[in-house]
């Protein structure tokens, strides 16, 4: 089992920057990609960032590519996401997930263990 903690949403303005942090615990040898989706009202789970655990590939969604980028602390077992220059359609719960693979995988599928989520919202 590996256990996943997110922390770092709030409340902010168009433009402002926010840091999200994914803390993973338990057995976290078996942690290999590990990526950030999110979830706004009324519509489905998307694919945010992804940094895969060995090499440190990385995957963004062209939604937030040159705004976002995804962080990994490997000697600390925490991936973050630095979101800057924040819009109001990035509003959304936010949450941190690892597949057992090495792989960029963009599908919640290809993902074993959630997070419980943590919420963005950016006012206009």
């Amino acid at each position: 089992q590996v256990q996943l903690v997110e922390s770092g949403g709030g409340l902010v303005q168009a433009g402002d920057s926010l840091r999200l942090s994914c803390a993973a615990s338990g057995r976290t040898f078996s942690v290999y990609t590990m990526g950030w989706f999110r979830q706004a009202p009324g519509k489905e789970r998307e694919c945010v960032a992804v940094v895969s655990w060995i090499g440190g590939s990385t995957y963004y969604a062209d939604s937030v590519k040159g705004r976002f980028a995804i962080i990994r602390d490997s000697a600390k077992n925490t991936v973050y996401l630095q979101m800057n220059s924040l819009k109001p359609e990035d509003t959304a719960v936010y949450y941190c997930a690892t597949g057992r693979t090495p792989w960029i995988k963009t599908g919640v599928a290809d993902y074993d263990y959630w997070g419980q989520g943590t919420q963005v919202t950016v006012s206009s």
